[in-house]
C-alpha cells in the first residue's frame, strides 16, 4: 500500500474534495499533507494580509484551526487523530500537516528555482522522519509541479477538482504553465467533472465525481442559534462568496421577496462584498463543515444561484450533493453537473423564475431520503484506493 505526500489547500475549515478523500485514505496509510503553497502572489490588501496572518498561525483559509500545531524549525506539524468529519466512527488518521515557507506561485525561472530549493530543504527532513512506504506524490495544486521527481515518490497523481483557468484570484498564466508540466509528469490524473476529464490525456485520466457525507447531512441536527427566526421563510446558500454567484439576479430576487429572509454562509472571496444590502439579508460568516446541517436542514429552500461562467461549467459543486442529502427543496440556475439531478431540483434562468420557484418550493414535499447514499465519500475513497494500487 502506498503512503501519500499531498499538496492541497490549507487543511481545516470547509473541506474540499481532496480533504474528504485524503481523510479516509489516511485511515489505512501515512499521509504528509502540505498546506497551500499558493496559486498567485500575495497583494497589498486586507484579505491577503489576513491570509498571511492565518498561515503564520497555522490556520486554514477560513481562519479555523482544529488544533493548535507546534512549530518545528519554521514548519508547523500536526498529528490528527479521530477527526470529527470522518464518517466512520472511532477511526484514526495518520496525518501530518506541514506549513512551508516559500514563494507563492513563482513566475520566473529564478523564482521557481528558489521556491523549489526552499521547499525541498524544509520537506526532506520531514519525509525522512516519516519513513513513508513507496509514497505517491498527490498534487491537488498545479504549483507543486516543480517538485515532481524530487521527493522520492514512486508515482505522481494529479487530482483536478477545479478548473484553475477559470478560478478568480488565480495567476492564470503562471498556474497554466505549472499545470502543463504537472500533466506531463503525472502517472495518473483524477478529474472531478466530465468537462475536465475531456481536457487531459485519455490514457491516464479517470473520472472521480464528488461524493457526500450523507450521514452528516441527513442525520437530524439542532437548529443553529444564529439562523434568523422571524416567522418568515428562509432561502439559504453556503459556500464561497465569489464571482461565481449571480449577484445581479440575487439583488432582484431579494428586492422582490421582502417577505423572505435570505441567509449566506461562507468566506468572502471578493475584496468588496457584492451581497444584496437589505434588511432581509443575513451574512453569517464561515461555519465549520460539521455545523452546516444545523442551517441547511432548517431553512426552507437551498439556493445555487450561479452564473454560467467557466468555473461553474467545469465544476461539480460539493454543496449540490449535500443539499440533496439534507432534503430541503433546491432552487438552482442551470450548470452541467446538475444534469443528473434535475428531476430533484427547481431549475431557473432569471430572477422572475427564481422568485416563482421559491414560492412553489415551499409547497413541495421533502426530497426522497437516500438520493445520494451510493455517492458517499467512503465509496469514492475506496475506488481511489484501488486505483492507487495500480501504480
Amino acid at each position: 500500500m502506498h503512503d501519500l505526500i499531498v499538496f492541497g489547500e490549507d487543511f481545516g475549515g470547509l473541506p474540499s474534495s481532496t480533504q474528504h478523500l485524503i481523510k479516509r485514505l489516511a485511515q489505512q496509510r501515512k499521509v504528509v499533507w502540505i498546506n497551500s503553497i499558493g496559486l498567485r502572489q500575495p497583494k497589498l490588501n486586507l484579505n491577503d494580509a489576513k491570509r498571511v496572518w492565518n498561515k503564520l498561525l497555522g490556520r486554514s483559509k477560513s481562519g479555523f484551526s482544529p488544533k493548535q500545531p507546534h512549530s518545528v524549525d519554521n514548519v508547523a506539524l500536526l498529528r490528527e487523530k479521530e477527526h470529527q468529519d470522518v464518517s466512520t466512527p472511532n477511526n484514526t488518521m495518520d496525518l501530518t500537516i506541514v506549513n512551508l515557507k516559500t514563494i507563492p506561485a513563482p513566475q520566473s525561472r529564478v523564482a521557481r528555482k528558489i521556491a523549489k530549493s526552499l521547499m525541498l530543504r524544509q520537506l526532506k527532513p520531514i519525509l525522512t522522519k516519516a519513513t513513508l512506504h513507496h509514497p505517491v506524490l498527490w498534487c491537488s495544486l498545479p504549483t507543486a509541479a516543480d517538485l515532481c521527481g524530487h521527493l522520492g515518490e514512486s508515482a505522481v497523481v494529479y487530482y483536478c477538482g477545479d478548473d484553475f483557468s477559470s478560478l478568480a484570484g488565480v495567476d492564470h498564466k503562471t498556474v497554466s504553465e505549472h499545470e502543463a508540466k504537472l500533466i506531463s509528469k503525472a502517472d495518473m490524473i483524477f478529474a472531478a467533472s466530465e468537462e475536465m476529464v475531456s481536457r487531459f490525456p485519455e490514457h491516464k485520466t479517470h473520472f472521480i465525481p464528488h461524493g457526500v457525507d450523507a450521514h452528516l447531512f441527513a442525520t437530524p441536527a439542532p437548529r443553529a442559534q444564529d439562523l434568523p427566526n422571524r416567522g418568515r421563510p428562509i432561502a439559504g446558500f453556503y459556500g464561497s462568496l465569489s464571482n461565481w454567484l449571480d449577484y445581479d439576479m440575487l439583488e432582484q430576487v431579494v428586492n422582490h421577496n421582502q417577505d423572505w429572509d435570505f441567509v449566506f454562509i461562507g468566506p468572502q472571496e471578493l475584496s468588496d462584498s457584492r451581497l444584496p444590502k437589505h434588511s432581509n439579508v443575513f451574512y453569517l460568516g464561515p461555519k465549520p463543515h460539521e455545523q452546516l446541517p444545523q442551517y441547511s436542514q432548517h431553512w426552507d429552500v437551498s439556493l445555487l444561484p450561479f452564473k454560467l461562467n467557466g468555473q461553474i461549467i467545469a465544476c461539480s459543486p460539493l454543496k449540490l450533493m449535500e443539499y440533496l442529502a439534507s432534503g430541503k427543496p433546491i432552487v438552482s440556475t442551470s450548470f452541467p453537473a446538475l444534469e443528473a439531478y434535475k428531476r430533484y431540483v427547481n431549475v431557473v434562468s432569471n430572477s422572475e423564475e427564481m422568485s416563482q420557484a421559491l414560492h412553489q418550493a415551499r409547497q413541495q414535499k421533502p426530497l426522497p431520503s437516500g438520493i445520494v447514499n451510493h455517492h458517499s465519500w467512503d465509496a469514492r475513497s475506496k475506488l481511489v484506493d484501488r486505483m492507487l494500487e495500480l501504480l
